[in-house]
């Protein structure tokens, strides 16, 4: 999927109105995450692109990151029946565990 597919699909599911570039770095945001997760023990990440099939994983990411603006690790939050708990201010386990690391011997 394009980075513009990517744009278009975030754009619809948050009904943003942010820019081009904040929803692109929201997006960028998400797949250095999940570089991490999938090559956990390489160094240098540039040019490393995350496979097709985690394509609509990146977004769902990119959400998470963007739903959590101005509350990043906020532990305890209730108001009019709303509750909110965060552990930490980053990705739930839930979604990173969809990602399979790849191991081997660094060339």
């Amino acid at each position: 999927m394009q980075d513009s597919e990517k744009l278009s699909m975030l754009r619809t599911l948050t009904r943003s109105r942010d820019d081009d570039a904040t929803l692109l770095s929201y997006l960028g945001m998400a797949k250095r995450k999940m570089l991490n997760r999938l090559y956990p023990f390489v160094n240098d990440r540039t040019g490393l692109e995350i496979p097709e099939r985690y394509d609509d994983l990146q977004i769902e990411i990119a959400i998470v990151l963007m739903n959590k603006r101005g509350v990043e690790g906020e532990v305890a939050h209730s108001e009019n029946g709303v509750n909110r708990t965060y552990g930490n201010g980053d990705i739930p386990t839930a979604l990173l565990a969809e990602i399979t690391p790849l191991c081997g011997i660094p060339e």
